[in-house]
């Protein structure tokens, strides 16, 4: 299993233009080949957001991350204060 890991910097106190990105993102990534679960979450005072998603094999979550990426972009628009900062990981759960 692989994780695909999103940070957004928005800004202070725009948690409803990070909630519309993240259910519009959802909407487009639960329909993708290889989609487990979301998490969105973020530090609404700082304006930092995040996104994890667990994929079936790291090529599902490269294609989401290509497929998803500009359109959440293009929704947050102006409001980005920097490039979001992507990466896949490779899941793992300790034995014990």
């Amino acid at each position: 299993m692989y994780a695909s890991f999103v940070n957004l910097k928005i800004g202070p106190d725009m948690r409803p233009a990070a909630e519309k990105a993240a259910t519009q993102a959802y909407s487009i990534m639960k329909a993708l080949k290889g989609f487990k679960s979301a998490t969105f979450f973020g530090d609404v005072a700082a304006g930092d957001y995040y996104t994890l998603v667990l994929w079936e094999s790291k090529e599902d979550a490269e294609a989401a991350q290509s497929a998803t990426g500009p359109k959440t972009q293009q929704a947050l628009g102006a409001i980005l204060k920097a490039p979001p900062t992507r990466g896949v990981f490779e899941v793992f759960e300790p034995e014990g």
